[in-house]
């Protein structure tokens, strides 16, 4: 039986490793889970024993397909909970995370498929992360960050990579949504900040923001 907090481990060594593809560190896993290295290598050398990830000191750890097929499904609940709360019950999207980390955990997989089945199988949650189906594939969105984008460069929001509540309530003040065009009208050197041009208003956003923005091109 995986314990709530081996899952959280999973998905969070998941999400560190692009899906699963990648190895990451024990530094990064404590600092993604804001606790201390000596948990994280004790918790992966437990995980390695039950065969859901591969570990080796100093080098890092990677799921196993055991560990990766957990990791997906716990990110599936998550982002079709965080769909369901704002697309059936009104929260808005700054509202959700928290509640889905809790809801993410419910063990019944008929529930999670009439979830899918009654939100008509969405690819992305409200953040436009993309919602792994049933058996763990991703549909991948062809994006970069705003601030890749040269001036006088359309682009569609399509994503967030900071999804704290401060930064969504920072982009409903103003207006900036998924979906929203997006045109960069110019670029300080000084500070990398940008003109950007968005509901036919312009406004200037700081490097932070503009590397915060998933946005597609064209």
């Amino acid at each position: 039986m995986i314990t709530l907090t081996e899952e959280n481990y999973i998905k969070s060594i998941y999400q560190l490793g692009r899906y699963g593809t990648l190895t990451v560190s024990t530094n990064s896993i404590a600092e993604a889970l804001e606790t201390k290295a000596s948990s994280v290598t004790d918790m992966v050398k437990k995980l390695a024993e039950k065969g859901y990830a591969n570990y080796k000191r100093y080098q890092g750890v990677s799921l196993t397909p055991q560990g990766k097929k957990i990791a997906a499904d716990v990110v599936r609940k998550h982002r079709l909970w965080e769909a369901f709360l704002v697309e059936k019950l009104n929260f808005t999207w700054d509202e959700v995370h928290d509640i889905a980390e809790q809801l993410e955990h419910i063990k019944s997989e008929k529930l999670i498929n009439e979830l899918d089945k009654l939100l008509d199988y969405p690819t992305h949650d409200p953040h436009g992360d993309p919602i792994p189906d049933k058996n763990g594939d991703i549909k991948k969105t062809d994006k970069t960050l705003l601030f890749n984008l040269a001036e006088n460069t359309k682009g569609v929001c399509v994503g967030v990579k900071d999804t704290s509540s401060s930064f969504l309530k920072y982009l409903d003040k103003h207006k900036i949504a998924l979906g929203s065009e997006i045109t960069v009208v110019s670029r300080e050197d000084f500070d990398d900040s940008m003109v950007i041009e968005i509901n036919n208003l312009k406004m200037s956003i700081s490097q932070t923001v503009a590397n915060n923005l998933f946005v597609k091109e064209g």
